[in-house]
């Protein structure tokens, strides 16, 4: 049987314990190998609850001794790029959180890195694993709505204080707010499923925090080729019942959407309702969308599927900079 694969986290904070640690847990042929933080406190409990051998408060201590076959950074935006260039530079295979990097030119650091190293990097953009959003890619790629048109998506939920924010209120350590949070993934989300058209210019408005530091409220609109206009909302300032997350497609011989799942396509020219029916799992799509992004990092990393390399990252941080770019200059902005 081959070696289980040996996995390092570097980050202990709350998406390493709500989403990455509870699946690694249960995943057949993994080991968690290392945990690192520097909260040498925090480190050390959340091992001892884990089962966790070894924790380390040194990255480079922990790809020395450790020695991970794969790594996953779930630090700070401002860190994620170094840290992942240190787990490549130690022959570590690397799943980031998004983002990346802070900055486009960080991104294309991170790919010739992994390609000098001959090592794979996944950018955890897990929404594109939910099993809603892989039927609505699967409908729109077999070509059975027709040519997409319009994509209206968006995420808001309620961060009431400063303190629920941490180092997100913080520019130097983000990258930015609402945008680079919510606002990343479900640009990176609308692009793949409308099949990552170039797009030719942005249009936005931010809303800034009370600190003035990041933004809160963010409203996009994407100008693609062949037509395809995408809009996207997001928000840390929505008052409502629990948080709103949809992603809506319109296309030239249906429609889509997510959130809950729902296809309609055209048949003897009246809609019909092909939403794809079977046994619904218990898991939630949270759940489930970061299993499977780590079922297929996994098969990657053992030679069972090829993992492209995320170039298409560079084209969604351009994108993103044209953003803020068009908010603060107060106009549209061409790429």
């Amino acid at each position: 049987m081959p070696a289980d694969v040996r996995i390092g986290l570097i980050g202990t904070g709350a998406i390493a314990q709500v989403a990455h640690l509870p699946i690694l847990r249960k995943l057949k042929g993994v080991q968690i190998a290392a945990l690192c933080d520097s909260d040498a406190a925090k480190a050390r409990a959340l091992a001892e609850r884990m089962g966790v051998d070894a924790w380390y408060t040194d990255i480079e201590e922990m790809l020395e001794f450790a020695k991970p076959d794969a790594v996953v950074v779930c630090t700070p935006n401002h860190l994620h790029e170094v840290h992942t260039l240190s787990a490549l530079a130690a022959g570590a295979h690397v799943i980031v959180e998004r983002p990346v990097a802070m900055q486009t030119a960080g991104v294309i650091r991170v790919l010739k890195a992994a390609e000098k190293a001959r090592r794979h990097v996944l950018v955890a953009m897990n929404h594109r694993f939910r099993s809603d959003a892989q039927a609505v890619h699967k409908f729109l790629r077999g070509g059975e709505l027709g040519d997409v048109m319009t994509i209206r998506c968006g995420w808001n939920v309620f961060r009431a204080a400063k303190h629920q924010l941490g180092w997100r209120s913080r520019k130097s350590e983000s990258g930015g707010g609402v945008l680079m949070d919510l606002g990343l993934p479900m640009l990176d989300l609308a692009m793949w499923i409308a099949g990552r058209p170039e797009v030719e210019r942005v249009s936005a408005s931010l809303h800034l925090s009370g600190g003035g530091q990041v933004d809160e409220l963010a409203g996009v609109q994407l100008y693609c080729e062949r037509g395809i206009n995408i809009y996207c909302d997001v928000s840390w300032r929505f008052v409502g019942d629990g948080e709103r997350f949809w992603l809506d497609v319109q296309a030239g011989k249906g429609s889509a959407s997510i959130s809950p799942l729902r296809v309609f396509k055209e048949l003897h020219g009246q809609p019909a309702d092909v939403t794809p029916t079977g046994a619904t799992s218990r898991e939630n799509l949270f759940t489930q969308s970061y299993r499977s992004e780590w079922a297929y990092f996994l098969a990657g990393v053992r030679g069972e599927v090829e993992l492209a390399p995320p170039e298409d990252q560079i084209r969604l941080h351009k994108v993103v900079e044209a953003i803020y770019r068009s908010a603060e200059e107060r106009h549209e902005v061409k790429l």
